[in-house]
């Protein structure tokens, strides 16, 4: 069963496209020097998940068709919208012609990937120009997260499932892609989308269970008795102030997300 099976009840109650990060997809997967083909030529969402961004990426004049190998998580994709064509499909396998898409993206699915190049293969032998846009945390970055100091195994857990920088970029090149580039980003307290380090500077976000339930480490990698044991910690420290030194000792000037950009 995939894990957003599993999961994925309830996700969107807390899951929702970032006005922000949408508009850097935006920007960073679209076409400009090809209009026409802009306006005809689909895009694709990889390892969609409940759509938010597909949707998203779709109202701002994309065409997008949207794959999840969760059945969950597509139904209630297609319960949000019909304007995107929705497909349960694994990533390894796309179920597309080659050069079907002007750009692809994916938003926090990649650690989910039990390979990347074969996804990454995939994803280039459909595109037929144009981009390919990775929203993700790398494993430096989130050695940088003050989660460390609460939750260390499912930090651990979670780490050791993130691919690195370097192994993004390599398996990318090696899929066909030619050049990658970077564009960090940083959490502000403004983030709509509730995901691992979302609570940057909202420590009280990860006291809500319900919360924790729609963010994978919590969900699916991290031990009860340490999430309890952890909470109870980060509870104290925002009574008593100590999270703010907490904070300020994870500082760390690599961004605590990136979009990775693959050119075809």
């Amino acid at each position: 069963m995939a894990l957003y099976d599993r999961i994925g009840v309830g996700y969107d109650r807390f899951r929702r496209a970032d006005a922000h990060i949408a508009r850097r997809l935006f920007h960073l997967v679209r076409n400009e020097s090809e209009e026409s083909c802009f306006a005809k030529d689909p895009y694709l969402d990889v390892a969609c998940g409940s759509g938010n961004y597909t949707i998203a990426l779709s109202e701002m004049g994309l065409r997008m068709i949207g794959i999840d190998q969760s059945e969950t998580m597509i139904a209630a994709a297609r319960q949000k919208s019909g304007d995107v064509r929705w497909s349960v499909a694994d990533a390894e396998r796309l179920p597309f012609p080659d050069h079907t898409f002007a750009g692809a993206v994916c938003t926090l699915a990649i650690h989910h990937f039990s390979s990347l190049e074969p996804v990454f293969a995939e994803v280039y032998r459909t595109l037929r120009s144009g981009k390919f846009v990775i929203f993700t945390a790398t494993k430096e970055q989130m050695a940088r997260y003050w989660l460390n100091e609460y939750f260390p195994e499912a930090m651990r857990a979670s780490i050791d499932r993130m691919p690195s920088a370097s192994a993004v970029a390599e398996s990318l090149k090696k899929a066909g892609f030619q050049s990658v580039s970077y564009e960090t980003y940083e959490v502000t307290d403004q983030l709509q989308d509730l995901f691992l380090y979302s609570g940057k500077h909202r420590p009280e976000l990860y006291l809500n269970p319900e919360i924790r339930a729609g963010i994978s480490t919590f969900a699916a990698l991290a031990d009860p008795d340490e999430v309890e044991d952890g909470c109870r910690k980060l509870e104290r420290d925002i009574e008593t102030g100590r999270i703010r030194k907490v904070i300020e000792r994870y500082q760390s000037d690599s961004g605590d997300y990136l979009f990775a950009v693959a050119e075809k």
